[in-house]
């Protein structure tokens, strides 16, 4: 029997993370049939803005101190959680929207509370205009957008507009490529050997580097996971080290919480000679990116009792290949055809715990166990191919990592579409 997984936000985090952010804003109890017009529009205000940057979260429920932090949890009251209907609160933010911002509205119940949290997707093909007026919080024709300071307002940058008409033709460019699958690859030029020794010696260097960071924090319980993509030439510089971060920087979009890796999470990031490195010690990983185009990226997953989470490990690859297809087409490329591993050390006896469909969660989760040392799984595609086509790719890695753990491959149940699903909800 096909497994029926449906990979759930970790609203605990979202709800406690404490601090609003581009991606994450805070609203005080509310009763959405209560509020004036002008309420309802800043919330239009909001969901627009967050459309037109990477996406992101509103959670209502969720009160300040004193001093202005969101940690005041107090959650809705039933009535003013219902009264937070989709067709209403739809109707209402896409009659100051052209096109309407596609967002969902969850209740999850966190520790007895219950919130209303808004989920806004980024915009598909171009971005969201305003195209009414409402008071002093919405002005027609603005593109609102979301800064890091977790404003949201006009975009009157010419930067700010290049942004969105770079994104909005990039977007096009991805719908294009969808529509024209089925690239041959057969012919396409090969690494050379003499290359592919050069990113193999960086790659040990930062393999290296993690493995002293492993011993120097203690990082015994679980085993390790790394992602390495090679270009298909090397170049000592092919870029500067600002434009790897930068490109690193803007192809962030992972979800609150994510096992690959969560922006706000990061401890460290600083220059080598050679690349741009990020350190989250909470999730223990580090990342690097390289002047010369290579890709190297090492994690401890956490284990209890040898055990990895089946929706841990298929988030974790989904956020991979979706951070990687923009990293790489930020830089530039595009049909140049790239090498991808994913390869975990440390395995053998690790089991995969596969829980039920929820009708039966009653039931202990199924358990599944890799028989081998270490698992190597690789790709060869293109970054525009990746940005395509992330939820196939990702669908297709995370399949083959399953099989390493002897997991039948029909009783994944429909792992492309639920992939998709989760990059378009969750990765902001």
């Amino acid at each position: 029997m096909a497994l029926k997984i449906k990979i759930e936000s970790d609203w605990r985090s979202i709800i406690h993370r404490g601090v609003e952010s581009e991606a994450l804003d805070y609203k005080a109890a509310q009763n959405w049939l209560k509020l004036a017009r002008e309420g309802k529009a800043r919330f239009a205000r909001h969901c627009m803005a967050m459309a037109n940057t990477n996406g992101g979260y509103i959670v209502v429920g969720v009160g300040e101190d004193k001093s202005g932090k969101p940690c005041v949890y107090t959650g809705l009251t039933e009535r003013q959680s219902k009264s937070f209907d989709p067709t209403d609160v739809g109707n209402f933010v896409n009659r100051f929207s052209d096109p309407a911002v596609d967002f969902d509205i969850e209740r999850p119940l966190v520790d007895g509370r219950r919130y209303v949290v808004l989920v806004i997707r980024r915009f598909s093909l171009i971005p969201h205009v305003c195209c009414a007026s409402c008071n002093t919080e919405l002005q027609q024709g603005f593109f609102y957008i979301r800064t890091v300071d977790a404003a949201s307002r006009p975009a009157y940058k010419a930067s700010e507009i290049h942004e969105l008409v770079q994104r909005a033709l990039r977007n096009q460019r991805e719908h294009l490529g969808r529509m024209l699958r089925g690239i041959l690859y057969e012919n396409r030029k090969s690494l050379e050997p003499a290359a592919k020794q050069q990113f193999l010696e960086q790659t040990e260097n930062s393999r290296a580097f993690f493995d002293k960071l492993r011993q120097e924090h203690r990082w015994e319980n679980g085993s390790r996971w790394e992602i390495s993509v090679f270009p298909p030439e090397f170049a000592q510089e092919k870029f500067s080290l600002s434009e790897a971060r930068r490109a690193a920087e803007k192809s962030y979009g992972n979800p609150i919480g994510s096992p690959f890796l969560d922006s706000d999470d990061v401890n460290e990031d600083y220059f080598t000679n050679v690349s741009y490195r990020m350190i989250s010690l909470g999730q223990k990983c580090v990342l690097q990116v390289f002047s010369s185009g290579l890709f190297h990226y090492a994690k401890i997953f956490e284990e209890q009792n040898r055990v990895i989470d089946y929706t841990a490990l298929l988030r974790f690859v989904a956020d991979a290949v979706a951070f990687l297809g923009k990293y790489y087409y930020e830089l530039g490329y595009t049909d140049e055809l790239f090498s991808i591993m994913f390869k975990a050390s440390s395995v053998e006896n690790l089991s995969l715990s596969v829980p039920y469909a929820k009708e039966n969660q009653r039931k202990k989760p199924r358990s599944y166990v890799c028989k081998i040392p270490e698992i190597q799984v690789k790709i060869q595609r293109s970054a525009a191919d990746l940005m395509s086509g992330a939820n196939e790719h990702s669908s297709r890695i995370f399949k083959e990592l399953c099989e390493r753990f002897n997991f039948p491959d029909g009783q994944h149940s429909a792992i492309g579409e639920t992939i998709a699903r989760y990059i378009e909800k969750g990765s902001f």
